[in-house]
């Protein structure tokens, strides 16, 4: 394990960077907002389109991974969606901390980190995960908000949805990606240097984000925010191995890239969720701070133990 923490150790260190220069407002909070946007519709968007443009699509669909990844997320969802009805929560605020349950950062962190540490082979598994995530439970959160608050399902909330699908860079990305490579379309030289140098960017800049984000971060809510940061990092994990190694079994490489994907932190993108709907963000920014504090720790014994199946 300690040879896996010192090789995570460099994401962490950028993060860590990154929050540095945040609380010490060298970094702002608007640079902090410019630099995710570069990242989220740049620099990362080249590296997935570069990715998926070199992979056939029959490798990387599996549809016993995505059961299994979904079963597994989907009871994890509802543990806590039950805890938090329990203690008496209201559904959107139930929704929120469901999905901090679940949503891991993949695209910040996963795709950089899990492809350096796990090969270049992990990048159809982690797309895979990523997709599930965006695509599903990206809809799923909108639903359930907007129908807590009117009562009904509407084609107002459906349009929201797709058009919110249709506007994700990364959705876009990786489809055109597939479609290039699907139809065995070349990629020029030049263009694929394009790709290369921007997508090179992708890395440190998103990691270096992460860290000037937490900076604005409060640990407001303690016991709830160690709770789903609980979930995140140990519970769902443990229930997408048990899913991916038992129940529905996957390929052993591909599990294991799963299995390290559910146990990232709780993603940036469920707090600009909240805070749009106005909906627990203190909450939801105490659990990506906690949670992100703790995967220096989780995060490498995790990849150490899958490394080993």
């Amino acid at each position: 394990m300690l040879d896996i923490f010192l090789k995570t150790l460099p994401f962490f260190a950028i993060i860590g960077l990154g929050y540095a220069s945040g609380r010490a407002r060298f970094f702002t909070e608007e640079a902090t907002a410019y630099l995710t946007k570069f990242v989220f519709y740049f620099a990362l968007s080249a590296m997935l389109f570069g990715f998926t443009a070199n992979l056939d699509i029959a490798d990387i669909i599996d549809w016993t991974f995505v059961t299994a990844y979904l079963a597994a997320s989907l009871i994890v969802y509802l543990l806590v969606t039950v805890v938090a009805l329990v203690r008496k929560r209201p559904a959107a605020e139930a929704a929120f901390e469901a999905q901090c349950g679940i949503i891991g950062n993949v695209g910040f962190l996963g795709v950089p980190m899990l492809t350096l540490l796990l090969g270049a082979d992990a990048i159809g598994p982690v797309i895979l995960v990523l997709a599930v995530d965006l695509i599903f439970f990206g809809s799923l959160i909108v639903i359930l908000v907007t129908g807590s608050r009117d009562g009904r399902m509407s084609l107002g909330v459906i349009r929201t949805v797709a058009v919110g699908l249709l506007k994700n860079p990364m959705i876009v990305s990786i489809v055109l990606g597939l479609l290039w490579s699907t139809f065995s379309l070349p990629v020029p030289a030049p263009a694929g240097e394009f790709l290369t140098l921007l997508g090179a960017a992708a890395t440190p800049c998103a990691l270096f984000a992460i860290g000037a984000s937490l900076a604005s971060k409060s640990a407001e809510r303690v016991t709830v925010a160690g709770w789903l940061s609980f979930v995140k990092l140990v519970v769902h994990p443990g229930a997408v191995a048990i899913a991916a190694l038992v129940i529905w079994p996957v390929e052993p490489y591909a599990a294991g890239v799963m299995i390290a994907a559910a146990a990232l932190p709780v993603a940036g993108n469920v707090y600009i969720l909240a805070q749009h709907y106005g909906v627990a963000p203190q909450r939801v920014s105490a659990a990506i701070l906690m949670s992100t504090a703790a995967s220096i720790v989780t995060v490498s014994a995790v990849i150490a133990w899958v490394a080993a199946i």
